[in-house]
């Protein structure tokens, strides 16, 4: 185990010491930023030129005024008008608005944190930001208006937020009840660590395939029996299988810190109260199974070739089995309970991903089904070690020529 470690710090420290991994490391995140803002830094400029947003205001808060003063000092393309409207009046007329919103301001939504705001089809993308710059005058008139009690300072603590409703999902969600809202609460808390547990995966998934160029350079540059001679070719394996797991862990840590203020920012969702849920220990333990299972593959993949860059048809198609999961990803979003989505679920080389994406959209966990993929999930990645462990002791030695499908069955067999 001690060699194994140092293995894997040796991993670490050689990559880390790497330009190009260090460039990579910051400017993933730097390039997904940048294509998250883009749309809107070339909406800016074309901010003149575009229709202004028509806002009714049922006002029962004697707000208006201040609520146009904010807008006017933001500078937001906003037409506003106070309206008497109710919200059950206003589904037919804005179903046949274009760009417009309405905006209800009631005793009730102050006390619940929760402010209804109706839009058309066609609204701006940014309006359910844009929209977030009411909550301090209306913060403003809670403080004014309430006397402390115990009560009172519950809802302020509540906060408020803007909850944007389209001309169709109003007709589905007309009498919405509590229950409801617990639904859609317990919905992010499977989607929210869903999408983190597939960053994670992905991350250390595309940095582990590195470990098939690592063991291939060894062979290349002849120092794998000077390596070998310290330490036994199972060690070897599971170093740089370790050492690349948290490389990758260390991409995706990096990204998630520059991803995660900018999604709350944007989102205005307490994904830190979503993330913190036992689901995302599941999720995350799905997400490092697949990396064992495709990290097992490339580093025995990479013993099988003299020069990475003469790499086989055979060798090829391996190093796509981590892409498997998108034949999938249709059938699982048009029924995550179907035939195939329980099939994706138990083919090793599809289960991972499959796993997360049904996982974070199913109200209610299978977890018959989720006990036997994981089941056929562990197995296969044992199986696929002790494989990779006798390709690796054979295959790291052999100079020359990259090992055949057939020279491979024979290692395996041995």
């Amino acid at each position: 185990m001690r060699n194994t470690l140092k293995v894997a710090k040796w991993e670490i420290k050689r990559n880390m010491k790497n330009k190009s991994f260090i460039i990579s490391l910051f400017l993933t995140p730097a390039l997904m930023l940048f294509f998250f803002f883009m749309p809107s830094i070339f909406g800016d400029s074309d901010k003149e030129d575009t229709e202004a947003t028509n806002v009714f205001v049922n006002d029962e808060l004697n707000v208006f005024s201040s609520l146009q003063e904010t807008v006017e000092q933001s500078g937001l393309n906003w037409e506003m008008q106070p309206t008497d409207l109710t919200e059950s009046e206003i589904k037919d007329k804005i179903d046949s608005s274009e760009n417009t919103a309405y905006i209800f301001l009631n005793d009730k939504a102050l006390a619940n944190g929760v402010i209804p705001v109706y839009t058309s089809e066609d609204i701006d993308s940014l309006f359910t930001s844009e929209v977030n710059v009411l909550t301090a005058p209306i913060r403003s008139l809670q403080m004014e208006q309430l006397n402390l009690s115990d009560e009172q300072l519950t809802a302020i603590s509540k906060g408020l937020k803007f909850k944007a409703t389209t001309a169709d999902d109003s007709a589905v969600s007309d009498g919405k009840s509590g229950a409801d809202q617990e639904t859609e609460e317990d919905s992010m808390r499977r989607i929210v660590p869903g999408i983190f547990a597939g960053i994670i995966l992905i991350m250390i998934v595309l940095t582990g395939m590195n470990i098939f160029q690592s063991a291939s350079q060894e062979k290349k540059d002849k120092i794998a029996e000077i390596i070998l001679s310290s330490l036994t070719p199972a060690e070897l394996m599971q170093g740089k299988i370790l050492g690349y797991f948290v490389l990758g862990l260390t991409q995706g840590i990096v990204l998630l810190v520059v991803a995660l203020p900018v999604a709350i920012w944007k989102t205005d969702i307490p994904i830190f109260e979503y993330l913190l849920v036992p689901q995302t220990i599941l999720l995350v333990a799905v997400a490092i199974l697949g990396y064992l299972l495709f990290a097992s593959i490339f580093v025995g993949i990479g013993a099988t070739l003299s020069d990475i860059t003469t790499a086989g048809n055979f060798q090829g198609m391996l190093l796509m089995l981590p892409f498997l999961p998108f034949i999938f990803i249709g059938p699982v979003l048009n029924d995550p309970s179907g035939f195939l989505a329980q099939l994706g679920s138990y083919i090793p080389f599809t289960s991972p991903g499959v796993l997360l994406l049904r996982l974070s959209m199913l109200d209610e966990w299978p977890w018959i089904e989720i006990v036997i993929a994981l089941v056929i999930l562990i197995v296969s990645v044992w199986l696929c070690m002790k494989l990779a462990g006798k390709i690796f002791k054979t295959g790291i030695l052999m100079y020359g020529k990259n090992a055949s499908p057939k020279e491979i069955w024979k290692w395996i067999r041995a």
